[in-house]
């Protein structure tokens, strides 16, 4: 089963990302820990793995490129995401590449230091006997999606960037018999307290630490 990593990101401007981190460490320095995160959730990806960006604003996809090219595995693909909530953009995602003949899709973001390489190698073994696998965040969300085909109750009518997120995707997912694979919770990084608490992910890499912000 050929399994594609849709990355979810954001052109990288200040201002425009990662704004609850920001009004700790500043609109640049929060635009910069963006960059840096989505380059290391990037990197994780494993071996075989096909990948996509699908990036917002819809007119930042040369802008996209010049930022991720030699950080994006070869033969990596860029779309502009579709109109709409976050649910309608992932769905979208989800088309495009189903369409294209992907056997699996595992939509994620950049901003979860703790998806690594061997979290996504686990993902994929749940993925053999599950309609869906989720890695769950620690503020009520998820942190990776994969799903084998289109389940359009998984993106609809969802309470999105709420702690209710994940009940409801849960739920959604059960009215119609489809069955989920859990995996364990991982948090991603919003605001300061989250960046401290994510640093040791980074060996003390210097842009993360705080007494360097």
């Amino acid at each position: 089963m050929t399994i594609h990593a849709v990355l979810m990101l954001k052109a990288p401007r200040p201002g425009t990302v990662k704004t609850r981190l920001a009004a700790s460490v500043g609109y640049d320095r929060a635009a910069s820990i963006y960059r840096k995160l989505a380059e290391h959730q990037i990197r994780q990806i494993p071996p075989g793995w096909q990948c996509s960006v699908h990036y917002a604003p819809p007119e930042a996809g040369l802008e996209m490129r010049d930022w991720l090219a030699g950080v994006v595995p070869s033969g990596t693909t860029f779309f502009p995401q579709c109109d709409g909530d976050l649910g309608a953009r992932m769905r979208g995602a989800v088309l495009t590449e189903l369409e294209a003949g992907s056997g699996a899709v595992a939509l994620l973001g950049g901003d979860c230091p703790g998806l690594l390489r061997p979290v996504l190698e686990e993902v994929a073994e749940a993925a053999g006997d599950a309609d869906a696998v989720i890695v769950p965040a620690t503020d009520g969300g998820y942190v990776l999606l994969l799903v084998k085909a289109d389940h359009p109750e998984l993106f609809h009518q969802i309470s999105w960037s709420t702690k209710e997120v994940l009940p409801q995707t849960l739920a959604a997912a059960a009215s119609v018999g489809k069955t989920v694979r859990l995996l364990g919770e991982l948090a991603d990084v919003d605001d300061v307290t989250d960046l401290q608490s994510q640093h040791k992910i980074f060996d003390g890499s210097s842009w993360l630490r705080l007494d360097s912000l």
